[in-house]
Formats: C-alpha cells, sequence, structure tokens
C-alpha cells in the first residue's frame, strides 16, 4: 500500500472525534430514554385521580415539564383500561365527543403503592448519587 493510500484510510481526528460524540450522544439519548419511559406509568397515574380527556392530560403534564405525546399516551391509556387501572366515559363538550379517564378503585390502589415505591427508591438514590 502506498504511503497516500494508507492515510487516506484512516478518517481524520475531526471526523472521528465528532463520530465518537454522536457515538455517546446516542448512548446518552438511550439511557434517557429508558429511564424517562420507567417513570411514565408514575407521572400519568399521578394526574388521573382528576378526570382527564388525553389532550388535557398532555397538558397538565407538559406544564409540570414531563413532556408525553398523543403517540405514547393514547395506548398506554387503551391498555391500562382493559387491565382495569382506569375507568372512561365519553362526554359531548364544546362542539364533539372527548373520552375521560380517571383511576378505577384498583388502579388508585397501584398508584399508592407506585407512589410509595417511587419514596424508597428516591431515598436509596438520593444515597447513592452523592
Amino acid at each position: 500500500m502506498a504511503e497516500e493510500e494508507f492515510y487516506l484510510t484512516i478518517p481524520c481526528a475531526t471526523h472521528y472525534i465528532a463520530y465518537m460524540s454522536t457515538v455517546k450522544r446516542s448512548i446518552q439519548d438511550k439511557f434517557i430514554q429508558e429511564l424517562n419511559r420507567g417513570v411514565m406509568g408514575l407521572a400519568v397515574l399521578s394526574r388521573l385521580q382528576e378526570e382527564h380527556y388525553g389532550y388535557s392530560l398532555i397538558k397538565e403534564l407538559e406544564q409540570e415539564g414531563y413532556l408525553l405525546s398523543q403517540d405514547t399516551l393514547y395506548p398506554l391509556l387503551r391498555r391500562w383500561e382493559e387491565q382495569g387501572v382506569v375507568e372512561s366515559q365519553w362526554k359531548m363538550e364544546e362542539s364533539r365527543p372527548r373520552r375521560y379517564y380517571r383511576l378505577s378503585d384498583g388502579g388508585l390502589e397501584l398508584y399508592e403503592k407506585l407512589k410509595s415505591e417511587w419514596g424508597v427508591l428516591n431515598t436509596t438514590l438520593g444515597r447513592l448519587l452523592k
């Protein structure tokens, strides 16, 4: 291999650093996504003690700093309804019907248990992260 060919096959340091930075961001993004996925249920449950339709729930969570898309929320609510965690009912509001969701009795019990577990985990992680 000629000397010029050798140098052409090795990416320059700037490209390598940019590539590694992208890889690190990708790994970080995946960890953050996993972390968010882990607490999403508790965040949504925390707001369903009161009745909400999907969009109002998304907006209330957003006001508190927790971002959630409709594509994530609606399948979650449907699954929870099948599992008996939430109950829903259609109401005519303004000019169109909206489906309102609220914790069932079992869902409220689940929320209280998860909230308690979160407190224990939060305390433990607080000690570990010092």
